[in-house]
């Protein structure tokens, strides 16, 4: 590396220190020919596919455009921010994890579906409204069938239902509502 003031092209690594959380390295480095000392900080270059919309333009990931589609759906949901973002970090590790250069946009779109259904139901129907495109009620009737039917095979613990089932390990009627015992 060149020294920033002198630029003679040998320096000497003195310390190195993780920092950023883990996803940068800090490296102190001194100047062999002026002596002097100055930081430097490494990271990971990390490249992510361009996503093909639909009626064929190519435009850049944008997490923040993730994000915002994300609280959209989950607007006034009890989903807490932590386990979004842990969402939006699954959906752009696959997508690096793709190796593609390119991605369809419908390829995201699914992506974002299947976290949503893990999170929460209602904003997995919200989110399916708008990407789907539905057209009446029965498209929405149909989405709620489908979840329904995967509930049946694989209960989502700990989510509010949409459905009207009790929380998983609960039986009968919530307390306070329903018949008392006589």
């Amino acid at each position: 590396m060149h020294c920033p003031f002198c630029n003679h092209e040998e320096t000497k690594v003195n310390d190195s220190r993780l920092a950023a959380e883990g996803r940068q390295i800090r490296r102190r480095r001194e100047c062999l020919a002026c002596g002097e000392r100055f930081t430097t900080f490494e990271t990971a270059e990390l490249v992510m596919p361009l996503i093909v919309k639909s009626h064929g333009s190519r435009e850049p990931f944008d997490e923040q455009k993730l994000r915002l589609g994300l609280l959209k759906a989950l607007e006034k949901r009890p989903v807490p921010g932590e386990r979004m973002e842990e969402a939006i970090g699954r959906i752009s590790h696959r997508l690096r994890s793709l190796g593609e250069r390119e991605v369809p946009s419908r390829q995201v779109g699914e992506m974002v579906m299947e976290e949503l259904r893990h999170l929460d139901e209602v904003a997995y129907v919200r989110f399916a409204s708008v990407y789907r495109s539905f057209q009446d009620v029965e498209a929405f009737r149909d989405e709620v069938e489908k979840l329904r039917h995967r509930r049946r095979r694989e209960p989502l613990a700990g989510q509010m239902s949409l459905l009207g089932d009790p929380p998983v390990g609960q039986v009968g009627p919530p307390r306070g509502r329903g018949k008392r015992d006589e």
